[in-house]
């Protein structure tokens, strides 16, 4: 197909210079002749606090790499409250829809990159509407089963509220893509559908999409600099946002685990636990990490740009990917692991459901359940046991799957075809 002429609205509440997949997938649209405008918030994310260069006053209006951005206000996440993750939850959407009239219009479709919340979709309903184009909503985080992970809502009618109001703005949708089969299925049976493939009833549409690994991801580099510095430990790797929805407390627990039961006479290196990254549940886990007298196994390394991360991953022996045991989650694949899978590593996978069944049938990963940290422990050493020449073979298995499942230029043609 031909997007030569085709000119698409991208709704979604984060962007660059945020660290999303989207910015990369805009990339890809403006790569292949699709002039792209993106509708978005003021970056703030994960800290809740104002990105160099922007506050509660702007810039409204950027320009990324060709695609013009329109800006909306929201309330920061600052601290990463409760209270401040719902007042950011509920503004954005608001300012979005009310900015609206920003925007030039004449497009051919409409894309709700939708993250939390699902609210993110509703100035993205309002917009296909005003503009008369198609709506595709990719659903990345469904709810409210996502956000009962984040935030402790108990209340029968507040859960009830949440329900209804999601499953409207699913249901609004004109195309709704899922990352698994499992999605899918979630989401047929939210818009009270049975069937597969077209709705007749509302002309919608479904698509099972996963979420694709940039191509610098599968870039073979090495930062010799932490390579050097945790030489002749066993250095097992997590690279990404810190939110209770990865459940890095059970990585943690399994590192209490194994120091409790650690023989210094043992031939195997000792396990290291590399946390590259930050997000709202650093605080927790840095106290947790105390409470565990576990400073001289675990380092929180810090933020890196996305591209740094490669470097990082070839320092390390293992890669980790954990979920919490959320339902939800259970139907997605994480994104972070084809970003694994590219990096050539082995992999520690503790998740449930579609992301556990496809790293077992990768062959390059142990896997446990979810939130089951002796079992963690149990896979990280049985790891740390086996020879160099069975690493390798389990690195080059990953990479052969993300090669056959989650190359760019593959899964980015299914989206474009998909959305016009």
């Amino acid at each position: 197909m031909d997007f030569q002429n085709k000119k698409l609205l991208v709704v979604t509440q984060h962007f660059w210079p945020e660290n999303f997949r989207i910015n990369d997938i805009v990339d890809g649209f403006l790569a292949d002749g699709i002039a792209v405008d993106v509708l978005c918030g003021l970056p703030n994310y994960p800290k809740g606090i104002w990105f160099d260069g922007y506050s509660a006053k702007g810039p409204f209006f950027e320009e990324y790499h060709g695609a013009r951005i329109y800006r909306c206000k929201e309330v920061p996440r600052t601290g990463n409250s409760s209270v401040r993750i719902f007042l950011n939850y509920v503004s954005w959407p608001l300012y979005a829809a009310l900015a609206l009239h920003r925007l030039p219009g004449g497009y051919d479709a409409v894309l709700c990159y939708n993250t939390s919340p699902v609210l993110m979709s509703w100035p993205a309903i309002l917009a296909a509407k005003k503009f008369k184009a198609p709506l595709t909503n990719y659903v990345l985080d469904i709810w409210p089963e996502n956000l009962y992970s984040v935030l402790n809502i108990g209340n029968k009618f507040l859960r009830w509220v949440a329900q209804t109001v999601s499953d409207w703005h699913y249901k609004k949708a004109d195309r709704l893509i899922a990352m698994s089969p499992g999605l899918k299925a979630k989401l047929l049976e939210r818009v009270g559908e049975t069937n597969t493939g077209l709705c007749k009833k509302q002309n919608k549409q479904y698509a099972v999409i996963p979420q694709y690994c940039e191509d610098f991801y599968a870039a073979p580099a090495c930062h010799e600099g932490v390579k050097a510095q945790y030489a002749g430990r066993f250095n097992l790797m997590f690279a990404g946002n810190f939110s209770p929805a990865q459940s890095l407390d059970t990585a943690l627990k399994a590192m209490a685990r194994i120091r409790d039961g650690w023989d210094e006479t043992s031939p195997l290196p000792r396990p290291h636990l590399l946390l590259v990254g930050d997000g709202m549940s650093r605080k927790e886990l840095e106290a947790l990490t105390d409470e565990l007298s576990l400073r001289d196994w675990v380092r929180f390394y810090g933020s890196v740009k996305p591209t740094e991360i490669p470097a990082l991953s070839g320092a390390a022996d293992v890669l980790l990917v954990p979920l919490s045991d959320s339902p939800d989650l259970g139907l997605t694949i994480p994104a972070k692991l084809a970003s694994c899978m590219a990096a050539s590593k082995p992999l520690l996978v503790s998740i449930n459901g579609e992301g556990a069944a496809a790293a077992a049938e990768s062959g390059g990963a142990l896997v446990s359940p979810a939130c089951d940290d002796e079992a963690l422990a149990e896979n990280l050493l049985r790891l740390a046991a086996m020879t160099d020449d069975e690493r390798s073979t389990m690195g080059k298995a990953s990479f052969a799957y993300y090669q056959s499942h989650y190359r760019r230029a593959e899964l980015l043609r299914q989206i474009e075809e998909f959305i016009f």
